[in-house]
């Protein structure tokens, strides 16, 4: 009952707070009475609900998770190896910290002007993707290694344990929670890249694309609800990656009793 009630509150003010901005919004329209600087909430809701029938909208949404599949997936693979050899060798670590520094540094706008002239529209998203993902795993996996008790690996080496069983549980079981957090914060993160990529790209099916076509046409109304869109479906996805952690530890729990 209790955790009912709880879950009835937070849906409650959730809803309070949007109601709020919306509020705000209409306010802002009102106040400006200008539908190319600030479009009305219903319009917008009211364009939002036609893409959502078309099939091109939902053709563009596909392909734009496709690249951040890709992105997130070359990151994770390449930032976990050479994080885990990072880690456990300090020339690797000493190699690669002056890259990832300076990928961190650079202006997103200086990849993708420069990824524009190295590969075609389709996969800049992809590289875009890739490079804001993979130094938040390669730092992650990293300091995982680097924070396993050495007490343990002492007494591994003591008892002559093999380097498989040292890796599966004594340094898996420690990166894993920083595994798991670099994966959440890289999905924003790299749809967000990936829509910014797509903007300056233009791939022929990408929803980036559309928010450059309605730029182009002083179209606020689609600009809008095509914004609400990449919001919605990133929070979605998200949630869904999240839920899905939640019930993978709640079956290996279940499955340890």
């Amino acid at each position: 009952m209790m955790n009912f009630t709880t879950h009835n509150k937070k849906f409650l003010f959730n809803l309070v707070a949007i109601l709020f901005w919306l509020a705000v919004w209409q306010a802002i329209y009102l106040v400006v009475q200008n539908n190319i600087l600030i479009p009305a909430p219903l319009e917008v809701f009211s364009r939002l609900r036609e893409l959502v029938l078309l099939k091109s909208f939902w053709l563009n949404i596909i392909f734009t998770i496709y690249r951040v599949f890709v992105g997130v997936c070359l990151a994770l693979a390449l930032g976990t190896f050479l994080g885990i050899l990072s880690g456990v060798n300090r020339f690797c670590y000493e190699l690669l910290s002056p890259l990832v520094v300076a990928v961190k540094s650079t202006p997103i706008m200086s990849f993708i002007i420069v990824a524009l002239v190295w590969f075609g529209s389709q996969n800049v998203p992809i590289f875009i993707c890739f490079l804001i993902a993979f130094p938040i795993i390669w730092t992650n996996i990293q300091e995982g290694i680097t924070n396993v008790d050495r007490k343990l690996l002492e007494m591994a080496a003591i008892f002559q344990v093999s380097k498989l069983m040292i890796l599966k549980n004594i340094y898996l079981p420690e990166i894993k929670p920083y595994f798991i957090s670099g994966f959440l914060t890289i999905i924003g993160l790299g749809w967000k890249a990936t829509v910014t990529a797509e903007v300056l790209s233009l791939p022929v099916h990408a929803i980036g694309s559309r928010l450059y076509d309605a730029r182009v046409f002083i179209n606020a109304v689609d600009l809008f609800a095509l914004t609400l869109a990449i919001i919605g479906i990133s929070m979605l996805l998200e949630n869904i990656i999240i839920r899905l952690f939640v019930n993978l530890r709640g079956r290996k729990i279940n499955s340890a009793n």
